[in-house]
């Protein structure tokens, strides 16, 4: 996996090298302001900071019914919130979403994120493909690619994904991952959510 960093108040890239430079623990700096989101490299992806080109097709994902596990269908309101949610959380945590494109043609097929604040008890990874990209692998190698992230340059402590026992085809991307059940992690507060599994990412074997 290669890694890229966009600063996101600039018009250029910056290198690794700037990056480091001036960043906190983690990959988000506010430096007059200034936030530094990484592009990261995989065999067949490209995962990239979201841009208003992006919207439209996320907020269709999240108005529809396969948006059922993530407590959809969303109203525009709602899915013009998560958005915002995603491209924001790098100023605040210095993790976020990347819109997942696939490297050989541009498309982009999904998302994927780290979610933090009052609604998750630890950070959260998460990831959803649009119609017609999912059984490619595609979800589990935008994922491990942020997992590995997270871990290894974020410095994150832990990483969880909250999963409804009935999304049978995210917990496989899990379990892939090789994640186990923690039976006795914290639930995301709200009805609902009490009977939700809990997979807790392990750290990478160095």
């Amino acid at each position: 996996m290669t890694i890229r960093y966009h600063d996101l108040s600039a018009k250029e890239p910056l290198r690794p090298a700037q990056a480091a430079q001036s960043s906190v623990p983690g990959s988000c700096v506010k430096n007059r302001p200034r936030v530094i989101c990484p592009t990261l490299h995989t065999e067949r992806l490209t995962l990239r900071p979201l841009n208003m080109d992006d919207h439209p097709a996320y907020a269709a994902f999240m108005a529809s019914p396969r948006a059922a596990f993530m407590g959809g269908p969303f109203d525009t309101f709602a899915t013009w919130a998560l958005f915002c949610h995603d491209a924001g959380q790098w100023a605040l945590f210095g993790h976020g979403g990347l819109m997942i494109d696939l490297s050989a043609t541009g498309q982009t097929i999904g998302n994927v994120c780290i979610s933090h604040g009052p609604l998750f008890p630890e950070p959260e990874l998460g990831w959803f493909l649009y119609d017609g990209q999912t059984g490619r692998g595609y979800a589990t190698e935008a994922a491990r690619a942020l997992r590995d992230w997270a871990f290894a340059t974020a410095n994150l402590p832990t990483l969880v994904s909250y999963m409804d026992p009935a999304n049978r085809a995210s917990a496989a991307v899990a379990e892939r991952l090789g994640a186990p059940l923690d039976p006795h992690a914290p639930r995301q507060p709200g009805a609902g959510n009490e009977g939700d599994l809990v997979y807790r990412h392990p750290r990478p074997a160095a």
